[in-house]
C-alpha cells in the first residue's frame, strides 16, 4: 500500500476511535474494574485487525457507511443453510451459486462450520478453534473465496459466532484441564459442588432431559465446570477481560474473512452472577455494545444479529437505544411460534396481538423473519393472553405438539418432539415447513386434493413471511417443499437429536423439478419467485412503511395493512380450512397482485388457506 494511502487509512482509524473512545472506556472500566492494561491491549488489538482488513473490505465498509439502511429494504431475501446439506463443502456452495442467485437470495447464512469435535459439537455449536474451518467443509481460504464471490454478486454472508462457550477440546479448555490457572480462569471452575449448588437454585435448565443441570465434573482437573448447554460446552467467564478481548478478536478475524453479519449465539447467557438466573443481565448489554463499537471501528460494514430466544419484553432491549445501539437485527421468534400456533388453532387473535406489539416498535428496530430454521419450535407464547380464552399452558402445548404430529383429527402434520419433558409438559417440535403443512402425508397417501391443500398452506405462510417488515429468511429446502429426513434415526451421532429431522441434505433431484408446473417442487418454487418479484418491486413492502393490523371481523382471517410512498397494500390470510370472509369495507379500487385483476376490498371472500395481496396507488 502506498504511503499516502496508508496515512489516510490510519487517520480513518484514529477518527473512529476518537468518536467512540469515551464510551468504550467508560463501559470497559465499569466491567473490568479500571483495568487500564487490559483496555490498552483491547485498543491495540482493534488497530491490528483494522490494519489487516483488506482494501476491498474497507471499500465495502465505506459504501455501507454511506448507505446505512442497506439491509432494511424490501429487496432483501435470506437463505439459511448447512454447508454439508446444501453442497457438501464450501467449494460446493460456490459451484452452486447460480441456484442461490436464481432464488433471488442476497443474504446467505452459513450454519456453524468452524472446527468442532465429531459427536460432541451440538451441530457445530461447540467450537474447538474459532479460526479454522472444519476439515470436511474446506478451509478458511475457501470461506474467504466464497465471501468474495458473494460480494461480487451483492450477497452478504452471515456466520454464527458462538460466544457463550467453547468446546471442551478448545486449546483453552485443554490447558485448563491440565491445571493451568490462567486458563481455568477463562471458565467457571470450582473445587467442589458448594457454589454450583447455589447457582442451581436460581438458574433454569436449558435441556433438562438431554443435559440436566448447569455444571459438569471434570475428572482430569478434579473440579466442577459450568456447562449451561451440554457437558462438552464449557461456559466462558466474561468477568475476565482476557476472555472478552480474545473473543472479540476471534469475531473480528471472521469479519476480516468477509463475513458481513455476525450472529451472536445465545447472547443472553454470556454474563453469570450468583443469585440471579444468569439471563439478560445488564452486563450482557455492555458487552454487546462494546462489540458493536469494535465493529464500528474495524469493520463498520458488519451487522450484529442477536439470537435472543426470549419473551418479547426481553428481546427488544437487545436493539439498544437510538443513541447507543447494540444489535442491528434480532430474530422475530415470538411471531414465528405464534404463526404455527395459528395454523393449529385456526384462530388469529394471538397472532394479531403479537403483531400489534411488533408494529408499534420504532421502524429502526429491524427483525429478521422466518418460518423454520435449524432449530426446534419452542412454544414460548403469551400464555396470560391465551388464558383469557380458556387455554391452559401445559394442555395447550400438548395440543400443539399433537396437532403437528398428526395426532389430532383433521391434522396432516408430520413432526417429532424434541427434548420432551413429561414432568413439565414442555416438549418442543421439529419438522420441515412442508411436512408440518401436511405435504408429506399427502404424498405418502397419494392424495392429490390433500396435496394441493398442503401446498396452499405452505405458500400462504410464506406470503405472510414476505408481508412482514424486515428481511425474510428461507430455510434451505423450503423453496422446493423439502420433506422430513428420517435417516437420522440410523446415525449413531444424530439418532437422539430430533432436530436432524429437518436438517436433511438438499435433494437435488427435487431441485431439478422446480420449473415444472405440477408437483410441490415447481408450485412452491414458482409461487415463491412470483411473491419475491412483487415484494421487491413495490415500496409498500419496504421496512420504512407504516404497518398495521387490519380488523377483518373474522377470527380465522388475519389482515395486515402497509403504506409507503403512495402505495397501500392490504394483505389477507385465511388460516381456516373452510371458506371465510374478511368483513372489510375499503373505498379504493385495488389490484390483486397474484392474479393481476382489479377488485374492490369489500367483504372479501377467501378459500381455505388462501392469501391475497391487494394494492392501490395514490397520486
Amino acid at each position: 500500500m502506498k504511503k499516502d494511502q496508508c496515512s489516510k487509512e490510519e487517520k480513518v482509524f484514529r477518527d473512529r476511535v476518537d468518536q467512540y473512545l469515551d464510551e468504550m472506556k467508560w463501559l470497559y472500566m465499569e466491567l473490568y474494574h479500571n483495568d487500564e492494561a487490559a483496555f490498552s491491549y483491547f485498543l491495540d488489538m482493534l488497530h491490528s485487525f483494522y490494519r489487516k482488513r483488506s482494501h476491498t473490505l474497507k471499500e465495502l465498509d465505506r459504501k455501507r457507511i454511506e448507505q446505512p439502511d442497506w439491509y432494511k429494504g424490501n429487496n432483501m431475501l435470506g437463505m439459511l443453510m448447512y454447508v454439508d446439506c446444501f453442497a457438501d463443502t464450501l467449494k460446493g456452495v460456490y459451484e452452486h451459486f447460480d441456484y442461490i442467485k436464481e432464488m433471488g437470495v442476497n443474504y446467505l447464512h452459513l450454519m456453524p462450520l468452524l472446527k468442532s469435535p465429531a459427536g460432541r459439537s451440538d451441530g457445530g455449536y461447540a467450537v474447538s478453534d474459532f479460526r479454522k474451518v472444519e476439515d470436511r467443509f474446506g478451509n478458511m481460504k475457501d470461506l474467504a473465496a466464497l465471501a468474495a464471490k458473494c460480494h461480487e454478486e451483492d450477497v452478504s454472508v452471515c456466520l454464527d459466532f458462538v460466544m457463550n462457550h467453547t468446546s471442551e477440546d478448545h486449546e483453552w479448555a485443554k490447558r485448563a484441564r491440565r491445571g493451568e490457572k490462567e486458563y481455568q480462569d477463562r471458565y467457571f471452575f470450582y473445587d467442589n459442588w458448594d457454589i454450583p449448588a447455589e447457582y442451581e437454585k436460581d438458574v433454569p435448565q436449558v435441556f433438562p432431559q438431554t443435559a440436566p443441570g448447569n455444571f459438569t465434573w471434570c475428572q482430569e482437573a478434579g473440579k466442577v465446570v459450568m456447562t449451561t448447554f451440554y457437558p462438552y460446552q464449557w461456559d466462558l467467564n466474561y468477568h475476565n477481560p482476557v476472555v472478552f478481548n480474545d473473543m472479540t478478536a476471534n469475531m473480528l478475524f471472521l469479519c476480516n474473512q468477509g463475513v458481513d453479519i455476525i450472529r451472536l449465539d445465545a447472547v443472553p447467557y454470556i454474563w453469570k452472577t450468583l443469585g440471579t438466573n444468569c439471563r439478560n443481565l445488564p452486563e450482557v448489554h455492555s458487552i454487546v455494545r462494546l462489540m458493536r463499537l469494535a465493529c464500528e471501528i474495524v469493520a463498520p460494514g458488519t451487522l450484529l444479529l442477536g439470537e435472543v430466544v426470549m419473551a418479547p419484553s426481553e428481546v427488544v432491549p437487545y436493539f439498544g437505544t437510538r443513541e447507543n445501539p447494540e444489535c442491528h437485527l434480532l430474530y422475530n421468534v415470538t411471531t414465528m411460534a405464534s404463526t404455527w400456533h395459528t395454523v393449529a388453532t385456526r384462530d388469529v387473535r394471538l397472532l394479531k396481538d403479537q403483531l400489534m406489539k411488533v408494529f408499534s416498535l420504532p421502524k429502526e428496530y429491524v427483525f429478521l423473519n422466518y418460518l423454520r430454521c435449524h432449530d426446534d419450535i419452542g412454544w414460548g407464547l403469551d400464555y396470560p393472553f391465551l388464558n383469557g380464552y380458556g387455554a391452559e399452558e401445559v394442555a395447550h402445548k400438548k395440543y400443539l405438539n399433537d396437532f403437528f404430529r398428526g395426532y389430532v383429527y383433521g391434522s396432516d402434520g408430520r413432526g417429532e418432539l424434541y427434548n420432551d419433558d413429561p414432568r413439565l409438559g414442555d416438549a418442543r417440535l421439529c419438522g420441515t415447513t412442508a411436512s408440518l403443512c401436511g405435504i408429506e402425508a399427502a404424498e405418502y397417501e397419494k392424495d392429490e386434493e390433500k396435496l394441493q391443500r398442503g401446498i396452499q398452506l405452505d405458500l400462504m405462510l410464506h406470503a405472510f413471511l414476505l408481508t412482514l417488515s424486515g428481511p425474510p429468511v428461507l430455510y434451505s429446502g423450503d423453496e422446493i417443499g423439502q420433506l422430513n429426513d428420517y435417516t437420522y434415526h440410523e446415525d449413531p451421532l444424530k439418532w437422539d437429536d430430533s432436530r436432524y429431522l429437518h436438517r436433511g441434505k438438499l435433494n437435488w433431484e427435487d431441485v431439478e423439478k422446480r420449473r415444472k408446473r405440477k408437483g410441490r417442487q415447481g408450485q412452491i418454487f414458482q409461487g415463491l419467485k412470483k411473491m419475491e418479484k412483487y415484494r421487491k418491486s413495490h415500496p409498500a413492502f419496504d421496512s420504512k412503511a407504516d404497518v398495521w393490523v387490519l380488523e377483518t371481523g373474522n377470527d380465522h382471517v388475519l389482515g395486515i395493512g402497509r403504506y409507503y410512498k403512495g402505495e397501500k397494500l392490504i394483505a389477507l390470510f385465511n388460516f381456516d380450512n373452510c371458506d371465510q370472509t374478511a368483513w372489510i369495507d375499503l373505498p379504493e379500487t385495488y389490484t390483486n397482485l397474484m392474479e393481476n385483476k382489479k377488485c374492490m376490498a369489500s367483504n372479501y371472500g377467501l378459500h381455505p388457506h388462501q392469501f391475497v395481496w391487494l394494492l392501490t396507488k395514490f397520486k
